[in-house]
């Protein structure tokens, strides 16, 4: 029995204390396989709705604080017309350590990728379009005065991890240069505007109804920070090559005609304000990437953190946390991105 599975009686119970599920019987709620480091999902039968069951917080928050992130995460991002939206809370406690969420349940299949970007760059178009609410108005969410710069502050302190790692010295020297370079664009460049924007968005997190809509689903790490950081996510090669299920390879014309196609689909003012800080942010983001690989591939080592009811932070890399099937991909794809040669591929887009 996988552990999202040993939670189903759990979630049945706190599911039943909400008056519009009660009676719902424990066989209704279907667990899905899992794909991802951070968290679950369960189908409830007979609804358009799913839970969605975190399984620590990439934010390092705790449980409780980590929910409520998230469900303003739904909430805001959902009123672009392209993300689920959140339908409630299941409370944290000693047999659900991370609490669920209730959100919709989108129907559809997997992005395909590279030709159906052009979706995921619409469904970005509708988030980063969004009016941006006063700075007072904006919590809980991260609210970035000036996005190049405290990413790189984000992307520096991961590279503490860069040592540990055992890269080879030809990769530490290459990343060591694209964070020189970085710090140049960030001081170079007055602010960005802040967007609202997912942090997350590579192609494994889109989904396309049967009206060929793309939604994105995965939305736990939401901040208003640069646009820019979501176009890369979801056309760099360490994001297009993720997930088995949209591994693809896009050419430079695709990435262009991605581009393009999300310029379109912003207002013009916006997206002329934007345009200075995509490539930019294209190197912070991939920096970002691969310097959360050395994170993991020394966090990874850990022992899984317990009684993440009552802990304050509670980020957890172990990979006794996931499928050890997942761990394998994770590995492979982690080495993969830290070797000289996809170094070398992926900054050759800027340099």
């Amino acid at each position: 029995m996988t552990a999202i599975e040993q939670l189903i009686p759990a979630l049945h119970r706190a599911l039943s204390d909400r008056p519009q599920f009660a009676g719902i019987e424990l066989d209704a709620l279907q667990a899905f396989p899992t794909t991802g480091l951070a968290h679950d999902h369960v189908a409830i039968d007979g609804t358009d709705l799913l839970l969605r069951v975190p399984r620590q917080s990439q934010m390092r928050l705790d449980a409780a604080h980590n929910l409520a992130y998230q469900a303003a995460c739904f909430e805001r991002m959902s009123q672009g017309g392209h993300a689920p939206r959140c339908h409630g809370v299941l409370t944290p406690g000693p047999d659900l350590p991370m609490g669920a969420l209730i959100v919709d349940r989108i129907r559809g299949r997997v992005l395909s990728a590279p030709e159906e970007l052009p979706l995921a760059a619409e469904a970005l178009a509708s988030i980063h379009a969004l009016p941006v609410p006063l700075s007072g108005a904006r919590a809980p969410l991260i609210d970035q005065a000036d996005p190049m710069a405290e990413t790189l502050a984000e992307v520096r302190g991961q590279a503490a991890f860069l040592e540990g790692a055992g890269l080879h010295p030809d990769s530490a020297a290459m990343i060591a240069e694209e964070l020189t370079a970085a710090a140049k664009d960030a001081a170079d460049l007055p602010p960005a505007p802040a967007r609202l924007i997912s942090f997350d968005a590579h192609p494994g997190n889109f989904m396309v109804d049967a009206s060929g809509r793309a939604f994105l689903v995965d939305l736990e790490k939401g901040r208003y920070g640069g646009a820019g950081f979501d176009l890369a996510h979801a056309t760099l090669y360490t994001s297009t090559t993720w997930d088995v299920a949209t591994y693809s390879e896009p050419s430079r014309a695709e990435i262009d005609g991605f581009y393009d196609t999300w310029r379109r689909a912003m207002p013009q003012d916006l997206a002329d304000q934007l345009a200075a800080y995509l490539m930019p942010m294209r190197r912070l983001m991939w920096l970002w990437s691969v310097t959360w690989c050395a994170k993991w591939r020394v966090e990874s080592r850990k022992t899984l953190r317990t009684a993440k009811h009552d802990a304050q932070d509670t980020e957890d890399w172990s990979a006794e946390n996931t499928d050890a099937a997942l761990i394998d991909h994770v590995r492979r794809r982690v080495d993969c991105y830290l070797s000289p040669e996809i170094v070398a591929r992926v900054r050759s887009d800027w340099t």
